[in-house]
């Protein structure tokens, strides 16, 4: 057997389990090598019975006291019972429905038991834990789940996989990097982090693994950078962009204008663009986009702009349209003939500009000459959805004059990182989402970066206010005095119904287990009956097909829907400008950053707009997270502010920010691990940028790896 031998042929799994194993995308031993321990359980650190404490967990080690007696309470439900002692005292014990289990108990005989014991009226207890033999005395890992398998099943096929196949796993950082930053090696640190020693193995280990994320993240990021150096594209003449922003019938910021001067001037290199335009909520990107739309037109080539939602791309369209561009739209609810003429027209140039969803990756749309792409939003995309339009990986033709086209037939990552001559479209992803600039330059290692710092004038900043649940129904009455204005609003709830969701061992979350959260389904039925009975009310939450949510979304724009009770769906939506009031339940649910962005929803006017937070937690990383709010409007100060509170999970999650995913490494917490990789990436790619040496193919071959979310 070898790293990519299938996991089905593997003592114990074969063709069913092995499907089970695919959900966690375990395909190959080097697969199950490289799934690395959640947390482990610490069954070195034995406790008295008389001294562990209660509810949290313990592990002891004592004696059977007798063979596990069963005990039928239920259809269904047998228990096994026994006790047992050490030299503190003894527990009673207890088995559920697993007479296996119970029978490997043996009288008289020494066993460590992990669980969390509990205090009744006759005894302490220990309900339903992990045994094991005395020999077993060390961490045991716990790890990522799916159906059908406990953390030692897949610790058994993960050590199976090690004997079968980890003589292969291969070094590929160089010997002087590795005593520079004292790291363990690969081998070594892969079977240490899967069975320490001790907890400073444990430590070691995994600083060596999350070491390799992020050097190869770095360098990855720095060949699809420097990849552009062997593909081309249109170079655009610039000043169109200019002209375009002095015509406006506003006054662009300074912001606006140095952005456009900055993107214009890379739409003009012969070498494709690739530029993230980083800006507030309300900073005025759609402005800056439609220069460079214009910029792209006036040469005479294609540009498209791509949204995440119908509703999204049907307002883009309606304002470049209003600023004097003639885009076409294509979504998926475009009728097919128009569909036909609209792919025609793009095949044959005769559209030069236009909008659309993720129709426009569809197999048959192909560009005559396209220039330019513009991403918005682009979180919701992803790295290789937004490079899926610019490069073609079989979803999209790219066409290069009239009668020509490059089809590379390479995955994204692939054609960049093996610099493959393909004339490629200049792109611009904009995001809403604030980043401190120095962990920007870190996640979009990849794109040069455009910030707008500042807001259009005569923009007046939302008031915000937390108060705690007695204060609701005054709450609730300023809204009415909003809706009976002629204006509109939002009732923001965390979640969907007390069960929605699960952590990847398949135990409900904390939030689902707590029943007085609010639930939009049931706020909506209780609102629409209640307090805001007589008004016209909508729903928007995550389960809702995305056919209803447009509709839902569509309906609220218009005016016909007076207040929407939503999740966070609608943190990224379209302009509402009449909405002017939010209500945001259980607000302590939701991170800093989220808070920001659902309180963009608001105050897209010149009229005030009010946000109130409502919750009545009373610890302090919640006190301080509304005290931020009530303070700042800055979402660059808020995204600065939340990474020291609570790191970067609210906006860096793998489905935001579209990194290839990284299984050890924090982008926050590990600042002195990433300065180091920084400096290592850099001293490898002084002498070598493209990984050409014989030395290096085995480490560019952990950057594709990385990239295509592969593992060993």
């Amino acid at each position: 057997m070898n790293l990519h031998t299938s996991v089905q042929y593997l003592k114990g799994v074969g063709e069913k389990r092995a499907a089970a194993l695919r959900r966690l995308g375990l395909h190959t031993l080097g697969d199950l090598i490289g799934h690395v321990p959640r947390a482990y359980e610490d069954w070195q650190n034995i406790t008295p019975i008389a001294d562990a404490p209660l509810g949290a967990p313990v592990c002891v080690r004592a004696r059977v006291d007798y063979a596990p007696v069963e005990h039928h309470i239920r259809t269904g439900m047998t228990l096994y019972k026994t006790r047992v002692s050490d030299e503190t005292g003894s527990l009673a014990v207890t088995l559920f429905n697993t007479g296996y289990q119970a029978a490997r108990l043996r009288e008289n005989e020494e066993y460590l038991f992990y669980g969390k014991i509990t205090d009744s009226f006759y005894a302490r207890e220990m309900s339903a834990p992990q045994f094991a033999p005395v020999s077993e005395a060390r961490l045991r890992p716990v790890y990522p789940l799916t159906e059908g398998f406990s953390s030692r099943q897949i610790e058994s096929l993960v050590l199976q996989a090690m004997e079968q196949a980890g003589a292969q796993i291969v070094e590929f950082l160089p010997e002087e990097i590795l005593t520079e930053y004292n790291l363990m090696g690969r081998a070594e640190a892969l079977r240490a982090i899967h069975r320490p020693a001790d907890w400073e193995e444990a430590r070691r280990a995994r600083r060596r693994l999350a070491f390799n994320e992020l050097i190869t993240l770095q360098l990855g990021l720095r060949l699809l950078r420097e990849g552009r150096a062997g593909s081309g594209a249109t170079p655009l003449p610039p000043e169109p962009a200019m002209e375009f922003l002095a015509r406006l019938p506003f006054e662009p910021t300074q912001a606006q204008t140095r952005a456009t001067r900055e993107a214009a001037q890379s739409l003009s290199e012969p070498l494709p663009m690739r530029r993230l335009l980083q800006g507030d909520v309300g900073s005025g990107k759609t402005a800056v986009a439609a220069a460079l739309l214009h910029q792209a037109a006036r040469a005479g080539t294609q540009a498209a702009m791509m949204a995440p939602t119908e509703l999204l791309a049907r307002q883009h369209h309606e304002t470049l349209t209003k600023l004097g561009l003639e885009p076409a739209l294509l979504i998926g609810s475009t009728p097919a003939a128009q569909k036909k003429a609209v792919k025609a027209a793009l095949a044959e140039g005769s559209i030069l500009l236009i909008v659309g969803t993720h129709a426009l990756l569809e197999k048959d749309v192909r560009f005559a000459d396209l220039a330019l792409v513009i991403v918005d939003e682009q979180h919701r995309f992803g790295v290789e959805q937004r490079n899926q339009l610019t490069v073609d990986s079989g979803q999209l033709t790219v066409g290069v004059g009239a009668d020509q086209s490059v089809n590379c037939q390479l995955s994204t990552v692939n054609c960049q990182l093996s610099t493959v001559n393909c004339q490629l479209p200049h792109t611009l992803v904009m995001s809403a989402t604030p980043i401190p600039r120095s962990l920007a330059m870190i996640i979009y290692g990849d794109l040069d970066i455009s910030i707008l710092d500042e807001l259009p004038p005569g923009r007046t900043p939302v008031e915000t206010y937390q108060v705690s649940s007695g204060y609701r129904a005054r709450a609730y009455n300023y809204v009415k005095k909003h809706l009976d204005q002629g204006r509109q609003g939002y009732i923001v709830c965390p979640r969907v119904h007390p069960t929605e969701s699960a952590d990847s061992s398949g135990t409900p979350n904390k939030e689902d287990e707590a029943g007085e959260l609010s639930s939009a389904k049931q706020f909506y039925e209780q609102l629409s009956g209640g307090d805001f009975a007589g008004y016209s009310l909508g729903l928007l939450h995550g389960r809702l097909g995305a056919k209803q949510k447009e509709e839902a979304m569509r309906a609220f724009a218009a005016g016909e829907t007076q207040l929407l009770v939503a999740t966070t769906v609608i943190e990224v939506g379209v302009d509402v400008p009449n909405a002017v009031i939010m209500v945001v339940e259980n607000a302590e649910r939701f991170g800093l950053s989220q808070l920001h962005q659902l309180r963009g929803r608001i105050g897209r006017g010149a009229g005030k707009s009010t946000c109130i937070l409502i919750s009545d937690a009373e610890n302090e990383e919640a006190k301080s997270r509304f005290a931020i709010m009530k303070e700042t409007n800055d979402g660059f100060e808020i995204a600065r502010r939340d990474l020291e509170l609570r790191g970067p999970g609210e906006f860096f999650g793998a489905r935001q920010h579209g990194l290839p995913p990284l299984r050890l490494a924090d982008l926050a917490t590990d600042a002195e691990l990433l300065a180091e990789t920084k400096r290592a990436a850099a001293a490898i790619a002084e002498n070598d940028p493209d990984l050409a040496l014989p030395e290096h193919q085995n480490l560019k071959k952990a950057c594709e790896k990385l990239f295509s979310n592969k593992t060993c």
